[in-house]
């Protein structure tokens, strides 16, 4: 078990239990600092959680954020999520206490490489074939950070042969001061979660956070045809290492031409045979084959993983063919650059499912993607407004459906052999489905029965 190395601070506020920090009040206490705890949801004093951590000796205050907590502390480790308005964040920042998330502490757990994946799109189809392809490669490799798995867990469980890959998201970077991964991967940027970060610039601020710490001996993945990855690269120390799916010959990196994969001047895969479909996950291929490949990957082991990867759940997942129909389940995509990016991946005839909850927006931005879809099944809240853009569009098969199965069933009615029919909503799940995961998962289910 790894033990916190050089941890500058004795008295520690965690700030929101959840998954991440009941984690860190747990390693933070079994490595002798003084640890309380306060989360605003009122829970029972029979919590089992808050049962175990007093038991640890932590004190655990729940239902609000008395200022008090914060006296004789010297740093607050805080839930990625909870913004930095929080009343007691801003008395915090008053009083000079250093802010950090838990994925901070990974600096002083480890001192083995690991790699950390960020970027607005694509972070955990990237950081599961990173994963895969060091297994394959015979490369014991663990998974962590927002892909559901907490890190610091991860990290004070490694072994010395072990690879952390760890995908991170623009909240955990933020309150990070020493993180430094051996390699950094930055797939693209493009403006999200404003509502946390309140500008492009502070959100831009808070990815470039996975590059600050690193040297000339660390590593720089990035989309070199990503305007906005450009105008941070001048402060890239790390020696840098570019991918892209246009520019040809990188001789530092990952790129293509019209036939093959390659690394640097290495020829890794045929594009034909990798199973991931659409130039956005063509990128994410590019990307994990450099990150890969300069962790010790062998071109054996990235081609068992590229031909059989189907893709990560609920994100232009392949799921089934039926009578020559193949169907995809991109649940994920939860808004209008999603789907048009999971349209985009497809030459063949689309039947199209969305809809879901209303966000006061309209879809006229979809319409240029829709030019190869010849049906939409529609649902949810949505449907009325998404029957007006596909209207719109010209298409002339446009359905509604009261459920998913209903939807599936509809779909394979108007559908051809060899037709792409495609879950992917343009919307949130919320006004049917608790999370888009139980959308997804409703969506393979009906598929599964009609088979």
């Amino acid at each position: 078990m790894n033990k916190l190395k050089n941890f500058p601070y004795q008295n520690v506020l965690v700030l929101g239990l959840a998954k991440s920090g009941t984690a860190a009040c747990k390693v933070l206490v079994k490595n002798g600092c003084t640890v309380r705890a306060n989360d605003l949801k009122v829970k029972e004093t029979s919590d089992p959680v808050i049962a175990e951590l007093n038991k640890l000796g932590i004190e655990v205050t729940t239902g609000s954020h008395p200022l008090k907590l914060l006296d004789e502390i010297d740093v607050v480790v805080k839930n990625p999520g909870i913004p930095y308005e929080n009343e007691l964040l801003i008395e915090a920042e008053v009083k000079g206490i250093p802010i950090i998330t838990e994925i901070e502490l990974i600096h002083y757990l480890i001192t083995a490489p690991y790699i950390g994946i960020t970027g607005s799109n694509g972070k955990t189809t990237t950081t599961t074939l990173i994963h895969e392809m060091l297994e394959k490669s015979n490369k014991r490799s663990k998974l962590a950070g927002n892909i559901g798995k907490v890190a610091v867990e991860i990290a004070e469980n490694l072994k010395e042969e072990e690879t952390m890959v760890v995908e991170l998201s623009s909240f955990q970077l933020m309150g990070t001061q020493e993180f430094q991964p051996h390699i950094a991967v930055m797939l693209n940027l493009f403006q999200a979660h404003l509502d946390y970060h309140k500008t492009f610039h502070n959100y831009k601020d808070a990815k470039a956070r996975i590059f600050a710490n690193q040297t000339e001996k660390d590593y720089f993945v990035y989309n070199a045809e990503d305007g906005e990855i450009a105008t941070l690269i001048d402060h890239v120390v790390a020696t840098k290492v570019p991918f892209s799916i246009h520019e040809k010959g990188l001789t530092n990196g990952a790129w293509c031409d019209e036939t093959y994969v390659y690394f640097r001047d290495k020829r890794i895969i045929a594009k034909e045979n990798i199973r991931l479909v659409g130039d956005h996950n063509l990128e994410n291929v590019l990307a994990a084959v450099a990150a890969s490949m300069l962790s010790g990957a062998t071109k054996e082991g990235i081609n068992e993983v590229l031909t059989t990867f189907p893709g990560v759940k609920h994100r232009t997942q392949y799921v089934e063919q039926i009578n020559g129909r193949l169907f995809y389940n991109d649940s994920k995509a939860t808004n209008i650059l999603a789907t048009s990016k999971a349209l985009d991946s497809f030459e063949q005839p689309v039947i199209l499912l969305a809809g879901g909850l209303d966000r006061g927006n309209d879809f006229d931005a979809l319409i240029p993607y829709l030019t190869n879809v010849k049906a939409m099944i529609l649902f949810g809240e949505t449907a009325i407004k998404l029957n007006e853009t596909g209207q719109q569009a010209g298409i002339e098969d446009i359905v509604f459906a009261d459920n998913m199965a209903q939807a599936v069933d509809l779909a394979f009615e108007l559908s051809d052999e060899k037709d792409i029919i495609l879950l992917s909503p343009a919307c949130a799940s919320w006004d049917q489905y608790r999370t888009f995961e139980e959308r997804g998962d409703m969506f393979i289910e009906a598929v599964h029965t009609l088979k």
